[in-house]
């Protein structure tokens, strides 16, 4: 079932070479749960894409959320 993005949702991506994946497993037989660790490396950078998405760079990867500076500032205090 695909999943549907609400505003009160945020979505993801992760961009990882497979040497630094450090885990990927499904927590539990429904198979409705997903644990996903790696290693993301040196931080490189972080930012806002568009004002609407954060990214986080590493030497290994990138992260990117959906979430805007309003969200994240809310969210960090």
């Amino acid at each position: 079932m695909p999943v549907r993005k609400t505003r009160e949702q945020h979505g993801f991506s992760l961009e990882l070479g497979g040497e630094y994946v450090k885990r990927f497993m499904l927590l539990n037989d429904s198979g409705n749960q997903v644990l996903f660790e790696g290693l993301l490396g040196e931080l490189k950078e972080i930012s806002l894409i568009e004002a609407s998405m954060l990214e986080v760079r590493g030497s290994n990867g990138i992260l990117r959320v959906d979430l805007t500076e309003q969200e994240l500032r809310k969210a960090l205090k």
